[in-house]
């Protein structure tokens, strides 16, 4: 088949994205398939874009690994033509046209939040993943956590704070100050009292125009990843240090993961179970991975659902595949298969 893969792009989890593309496309050439990996952003800016999938290029090359920080965005908007306008790099949607399909290596925002699903769809251009609606709901944690709610699914009670709004009240604490639709937990922070909540609150606006404010739920955390409605083992996330924020997450070594994990039958099919349903509620298809935190008295809460995994050597649902005897190009196959469903 002939794919291209789409990574990059201009959110906080840029880097993360380019990892997951560089292994999806080896991953997918060692199945013997045509394919490119383009920076959504940055595009292909070459005349000989018609033979794009018979050159034979090494299109990750260039793509190292992920740093301890955050990238530096305006340093990516250098990376293309100087006066170039619009989202999509030069080329992108032309080679995206020419493809059987196209494989979402994207994370955060302008990638997971439905718009360039709504822009491949518009111009008839199959993907993997979910549809734009179900990755719209997805990507605001403040709407996620009301469709929760309407559902019964259990998540940290919480609200959502627009810049320029009175700070409210907070009757207890520690907090969690998050992000609407950030990712990689870029923009979260564990607040601890009324003195840290501004200040808090001021580094999250710094991001985004919206944010979420909820309890702190102590315990344990996990994940359990859905593919074409079934429910993968249970992985257990354990820092070794502080969170699972963005160093943790992507630093080799940083954490301890357990799949499947060390819990009770009973607890791992509820945890499943309400997976699922949090994939239906949000009218997730294909794929998509849910986060949970679990309390001590055996209490779970549903985090949020991310609707592009991370896809790098660290990322969770590779490994949940790994533990049911699916490896790492399979997966990749897996998962081109239920999207073309």
């Amino acid at each position: 088949m002939k794919i291209a893969v789409l990574a990059g792009g201009t959110s906080t989890e840029r880097d993360v994205s380019l990892i997951s593309g560089k292994n999806i496309y080896e991953a997918l050439k060692r199945r013997g398939h045509q394919a490119v990996l383009l920076d959504i952003y940055v595009g292909y800016d070459a005349d000989d874009y018609a033979d794009v999938f018979e050159m034979d290029k090494d299109w990750a090359k260039e793509i190292h690994q992920i740093g301890v920080n955050a990238p530096d965005l305006k340093a990516v908007e250098k990376l293309r033509p100087a006066g170039y306008r619009g989202f999509f790099g030069p080329n992108v949607i032309r080679i995206c046209e020419m493809a059987d399909i196209v494989f979402m290596g994207l994370h955060g925002a302008n990638g997971e939040d439905g718009k360039v699903q709504a822009a491949l769809e518009l111009h008839g251009i199959k993907f993997t993943g979910s549809g734009f609606i179900g990755a719209a709901l997805s990507m605001d944690k403040g709407i996620t956590k009301q469709i929760f709610r309407q559902n019964n699914i259990p998540t940290p009670q919480g609200i959502t704070l627009k810049k320029g709004q009175e700070i409210p009240g907070i009757e207890k604490y520690p907090v969690v100050v998050k992000t609407c639709c950030g990712g990689s937990s870029i923009g979260v922070y564990m607040v601890e009292d009324e003195k840290a909540l501004e200040g808090a609150l001021s580094q999250a606006f710094a991001y985004e125009e919206e944010v979420v404010i909820e309890q702190f739920i102590k315990g344990r955390e996990f994940s359990v990843a859905v593919i074409d409605g079934e429910a993968l083992p249970v992985i257990e996330i354990a820092p070794k240090e502080g969170f699972y924020d963005y160093k943790n997450k992507y630093q080799a070594g940083a954490t301890v993961e357990t799949c499947p994990a060390e819990i009770p039958d009973d607890v791992t099919k509820h945890m499943q179970k309400l997976a699922c349903q949090a994939f239906d509620a949000l009218h997730l298809t294909s794929y998509a991975r849910m986060d949970f935190l679990m309390e001590e008295d055996g209490s779970l809460y549903c985090l949020e659902a991310n609707t592009l995994p991370g896809m790098t050597q660290t990322s969770l649902i590779p490994q949940e595949a790994a533990a049911i005897g699916m490896d790492y190009d399979t997966l990749c196959e897996k998962l081109i298969e239920v999207s073309l469903k």
